[in-house]
């Protein structure tokens, strides 16, 4: 994991969470399985962009690790303020009857 923090690039992480948080809560049309899909796209052409438009492996790999990571930080902000259990209604249940038996 240290290896891909050297490619996170903090305002394409920025600029991702901003464009995903948009999609996510403005464009209904869009399915979520496909945000981490346009955020990796984004990111890639953001990273290309600021780096001159010059094209190889580790901006590619910048640009994907940042799209992704706009992606995971969303996810890890959104579950910490809602603090919900993971899990979900029915493995509730059948734990609580697990319990019960004991």
């Amino acid at each position: 994991m240290d290896i891909l923090n050297q490619y996170v690039v903090v305002l394409v992480v920025g600029i991702c969470l901003s464009v995903g948080y948009i999609i996510k809560h403005s464009l209904d049309f869009i399915p979520n399985r496909f945000i981490p899909l346009i955020l990796g796209s984004l990111g890639v052409i953001l990273n290309v962009w600021l780096e001159g438009w010059k094209f190889n492996p580790e901006i590619l790999l910048g640009g994907l690790a940042s799209g992704l990571a706009s992606t995971g930080t969303f996810e890890m902000v959104r579950n910490m303020i809602n603090k919900e259990p993971t899990v979900s209604k029915e493995q509730l249940v059948n734990k609580e009857q697990i319990v019960d038996k004991e």
